[in-house]
């Protein structure tokens, strides 16, 4: 093997890029352009609140929780479609390795998608109003019976890991609390209302095992008007949906 094709192999290994440079090129040629469906470009949003202002939730884990978890899922999506990119055209790649990063680009999706609701859903006075509130106490029969049993599925999740999703199923036109196991798990066709992690790293920096306590502030701290204009956006779609 010569010094260049030596150089070019393991400049191929590190960038996933099947082109390189010829013997005779004047200026280094760059990869082409990843398509859109491996875009690699997705970017973390900032906190549409003031972390200082939460009762009962510390600024400190907030941002722990935003920085580390939440833009760290981020990070980890670019780098997963920049090797999809390069890996789906190598006969040499086995369906089943592709198919073990593809799990891990859904990891990853979920986690983006579920903690950017649930921080949006963070930074209000944890009144409930509006049509959701309506559309609460008529599924569930009060709002109170609602709440109690969207914290008994939280509390169910204690100690583990998971998510408590209020969704609007679209298949069924109802309200509902999903248990969420991990940021995969979701109720097909629905969607996500309000979202409550349940991950450890979401409460246990100020309550430790106090699982309770942390579902206790997070209701206190509740941006209801967010919650009210995603079922608004969400009984719009329904009534596309329908035709």
């Amino acid at each position: 093997m010569t010094t260049l094709s030596r150089r070019a192999a393991v400049q191929s290994l590190l960038t996933g890029s099947a082109a390189f440079a010829l013997p005779h090129d004047t200026a280094a040629q760059q990869a082409p352009a990843a398509p859109p469906a491996f875009r690699a470009a997705h970017a973390p949003k900032p906190l549409p609140f003031d972390p200082a202002k939460l009762k009962g939730i510390s600024e400190k884990l907030i941002r722990s929780h935003h920085e580390n978890n939440y833009t760290g899922a981020v990070g980890a999506l670019n780098v997963i479609e920049k090797r999809l990119a390069a890996m789906v055209n190598d006969k040499d790649t086995p369906g089943y390795v592709y198919a073990d990063l593809k799990r891990e680009e859904l990891v990853r999706t979920g986690s983006i998608v579920l903690h950017e609701t649930y921080f949006a859903n963070l930074g209000g006075d944890g009144k409930a109003g509006g049509d959701i509130l309506t559309a609460l106490k008529t599924e569930f029969g009060s709002f109170e019976a609602w709440e109690a049993e969207f914290k008994k599925t939280a509390q169910g999740l204690a100690g583990g890991s998971g998510w408590v999703i209020l969704a609007h199923n679209f298949h069924t036109g109802a309200l509902h609390n999903y248990w969420a196991w991990d940021h995969m798990h979701n109720a097909p066709f629905s969607r996500p209302l309000l979202a409550l992690d349940m991950y450890e790293h979401a409460y246990h920096m100020d309550y430790g095992s106090a699982a309770a306590k942390y579902i206790d502030a997070f209701m206190t701290n509740l941006h209801w008007e967010e919650v009210n204009r995603r079922f608004v956006t969400a009984q719009k779609m329904a009534a596309l949906l329908k035709g």
